[in-house]
């Protein structure tokens, strides 16, 4: 400051890697790399949407597919409009709120390894969901909710137990861990209760999968996670104030406990409403989160990479789940666990061998 009480005139000191966006009077730093990730991912996205609208029993040409998307008269209305969008809706919003459920998850333990399966929150969702199939409880209106009930309580449970005058990271992990095994536990006792069709019905819906999802599933979906959009954004500027320790950010004015725990709700949330739309489709919280970041090359989660990234996984793996052993449709959660396993394993012993995954 001058004298005066002026700043001194003089250029902008720009972060490296950063790039200056100016609209009227504002103005945004747009961190380049993580712009260019988002693009490409977009158009990934794109082509596996038009790729998983095209194939199915019976192809349809690009073009047509197009056509019903823009809202122009088309003979493959049907096939692509009613049967095939609403599920690739579903995998699309599904996708995107799992990774980014795992990101923040992964950026309050401050470890890899975590994401929502690994803590519990799917597994209690699971729980509920299985428990509710026992009993008789089959309508999918209902699901979904005593789902997200399921996820939010053992994610509670899980905070609840791990804190001790604030969340440790290694102490979050482990109890989430403990909790995962055991709910997994009460989920497989549920089904050798139930009779056998709903023991069926569970088991599918344990796997992950997008068959049979319709305007039903995608319509609450689409809404929860418009809901969320705010608390999303928020999440995107609480990440740095959150990686901090908790002795830097008491020194800043922070309160990192509040943040971290602002994090985790998001994240709770986002992961219980996918599961209840799709069930539990493991890894792709897991997954998305550490490779966007490799993508990017931020000291971040970046939310934006995550969620296109995610959907992409999904679109992708619910596509190869339909056509690799057609006309038997596989759930889209054996593919990304046949993926995401040997990515865990290699997170693992990257860690023992002093990698910094």
């Amino acid at each position: 400051m001058t004298a005066a009480g002026t700043a001194p005139k003089g250029p902008a000191v720009r972060p490296a890697g950063y790039g200056l966006v100016r609209r009227g009077r504002a103005s945004f730093l747009v961190h380049r790399r993580s712009l260019l990730t988002a693009a490409a991912l977009a158009a990934a996205l794109a082509a596996a949407a038009v790729a998983s609208l095209s194939l199915g029993e019976t192809a349809t040409a690009p073009a047509e597919v197009v056509k019903v998307l823009l809202g122009q008269p088309s003979p493959e209305e049907l096939v692509v409009g009613t049967l095939r969008l609403p599920r690739l809706v579903v995998g699309v919003l599904v996708g995107a709120a799992l990774a980014v459920a795992g990101g923040l998850i992964q950026t309050v333990a401050r470890n890899p390894l975590a994401s929502p399966e690994i803590i519990g929150v799917t597994q209690g969702a699971a729980a509920v969901t299985v428990g509710a199939m026992t009993f008789g409880v089959t309508s999918y209106a209902l699901l979904p909710y005593l789902s997200v009930a399921g996820g939010v309580l053992a994610a509670a449970l899980v905070y609840l137990f791990a804190w001790r005058r604030g969340i440790h990271a290694a102490r979050f992990v482990l109890i989430g861990l403990g909790f995962s095994v055991a709910l997994r536990s009460v989920t497989q006792l549920f089904m050798t209760k139930g009779d056998f069709l709903a023991a069926q019905q569970a088991q599918v819906w344990m796997t992950g999968s997008l068959n049979g999802r319709g305007w039903e599933q995608a319509g609450p979906l689409g809404w929860a996670l418009l809901a969320a959009l705010p608390a999303v954004v928020w999440c995107a500027r609480a990440q740095r104030d959150a990686s901090l320790d908790d002795g830097t950010a008491t020194a800043l004015g922070v309160r990192p406990d509040r943040t971290r725990l602002g994090l985790t709700a998001t994240g709770v949330v986002l992961a219980s409403v996918a599961t209840g739309a799709a069930g539990p489709v493991d890894f792709v919280a897991l997954l998305s989160p550490q490779i966007a970041r490799r993508l990017t090359r931020t000291a971040q989660v970046p939310l934006v990479a995550t969620a296109l990234l995610g959907a992409l996984t999904v679109t992708l793996g619910d596509l190869l789940a339909r056509r690799m052993f057609a006309p038997v449709e596989l759930p889209v959660g054996v593919l990304t666990a046949a993926i995401g396993a040997p990515y865990l394993i290699w997170l693992i012993a990257r860690s023992r061998t002093g990698g910094t995954a």
